[in-house]
């Protein structure tokens, strides 16, 4: 596997771990009580984005790690 190849895989190892972060920790305004006007009530009340990116950051190395291995093991 070439290095570009590998930089897509983890691109795309990361963007899918990401979307299995979001919903992790997130409490809504309907649920906090505190709705703030004018906004949905599901819409989060912390979203912790910045947590998240890192937390997906670190756990998208392993993952893409073990699919590296695996593609070069198998090619």
């Amino acid at each position: 596997m070439s290095i570009a190849g590998a930089i897509a895989l983890y691109f795309i190892v990361w963007w899918l771990t990401l979307f299995a972060m979001l919903p992790i920790g997130v409490r809504s305004q309907h649920e906090d009580g505190n709705v703030t006007a004018g906004t949905d009530p599901g819409a989060p009340k912390m979203p912790m984005m910045a947590k998240k990116v890192l937390w997906t950051t670190l756990a998208a190395v392993p993952v893409t790690a073990v699919i590296y291995y695996w593609i070069v093991w198998f090619e």
